[in-house]
């Protein structure tokens, strides 16, 4: 039975569109994006966020075709567009290098699987590590099931410390960066040069299904797009960022149509100036943190973003986008609105009017 999603050709192509016309600063309005999704309890009772989750005897046919049945029940309103977004739990390189991989009820952790000093550690390319086998499979799975109607999502690999910490443990790495920042260096460049490979590997498994690339947020490019990143860097200086980071992202980005940085906290706000001189980098997704204002109370950091030249890629609510566009214009922002306001295809194209009216004059 072929797939059956609530979008025409006509709207995939004109949504397709708009991104690449955003990508290429000719869209003069902001993008949105809203899902919404009927209720199934029964599905909902089987599917599982984090495909670590399922058990080993599911087989990743089996995986997609819960995941396909979760496609048929959304719509998708504004500039979103189908994807099933192949979640492994953040830092999935990790796992393939090595590292033990522990599902948790809300998320996936990562810790050394052994001990060692950092010398030691020669992070390495192995084609028959289980963790990368069954992304593998369960890609190829995704991309037969979709039928080339939906996205196929990369998986997300993680930052160059991120892994490194994951292999080392956080601690240890912090103790690495003051008492042996060479050899960290040399972690981190073997680090990156696997990410480029692995994700050159996922995105050709991705490429057959004909639907371009989104990384784990909502963003999608027609070409060759990611959601870089690097947690671990609320914990050091902008001078540490410089020489570890940034290497690892002017790199990545190299190989990359649309390179986005997934900006998490205030802790990472110091590095905003290191990321807006990364020429290749496209744009932020600005994440307030928990605890902290909603994204519309930060208007100098987005307007930091916007005027260093970057496209800006936010989840908030309608009010919240609305403010935003009252005081720094929509062009080059992108709006995920998760207020729940938004029902039905009426309801966000009057919501997309009000907001060329809230346009500054």
């Amino acid at each position: 039975m072929s797939l059956k999603l609530a979008i025409t050709a006509e709207a995939r192509a004109r949504t397709e569109q708009a991104w690449t016309d955003w990508w290429n600063g000719e869209l003069d309005r902001p993008l949105l994006w809203v899902e919404t999704a009927r209720p199934d309890p029964e599905l909902d009772s089987r599917l599982q966020r984090f495909l670590t989750h399922y058990p080993a005897t599911l087989t990743a046919a089996e995986i997609a075709g819960l995941h396909r049945r979760n496609l048929e029940r959304m719509e998708w309103f504004g500039d979103a567009l189908p994807k099933w977004w192949i979640n492994f739990g953040p830092g999935i390189q990790a796992g393939f290098l090595g590292a033990r991989v522990l599902p948790q009820p809300d998320t996936v952790w990562f810790e050394p699987a052994q001990e060692c000093t950092l010398g030691e550690l020669r992070p390495a390319y192995d084609p028959g590590n289980p963790w990368w086998r069954r992304v593998q499979e369960v890609t190829r799975a995704a991309v037969a099931a979709l039928e080339g109607q939906a996205a196929v999502g990369c998986t997300d690999l993680g930052g160059n410390l991120d892994i490194l910490a994951s292999l080392r443990g956080s601690e240890k790495l912090l103790m690495d960066l003051y008492d042996c920042p060479d050899e960290v260096a040399r972690v981190c460049g073997e680090i990156t040069r696997l990410f480029i490979r692995y994700y050159d590997e996922h995105e050709a498994l991705i490429r057959p299904g004909g639907r371009g690339t989104t990384p784990w947020a909502p963003i999608w490019s027609p070409g060759r797009c990611y959601m870089l990143q690097s947690d671990f860097s609320y914990m050091i200086s902008p001078e540490m960022f410089e020489r570890f980071v940034v290497p690892d992202l002017t790199a990545c980005c190299a190989r990359l149509d649309h390179g986005f940085y997934h900006l998490d906290g205030r802790g990472e706000l110091p590095h905003l100036d290191l990321l807006l001189g990364i020429g290749r980098l496209r744009g932020i997704q600005w994440i307030p943190g928990e605890g902290q204002p909603p994204p519309e109370a930060w208007l100098p950091v987005l307007k930091r973003i916007r005027d260093g030249g970057k496209l800006c890629q936010l989840t908030l609510s309608t009010q919240g986008a609305r403010t935003i566009v009252k005081q720094l214009g929509g062009r080059g922002f992108m709006f995920q609105l998760v207020d729940g306001a938004i029902q039905t295809r009426e309801q966000c194209a009057a919501f997309a009017a009000q907001l060329r009216a809230d346009e500054p004059r």
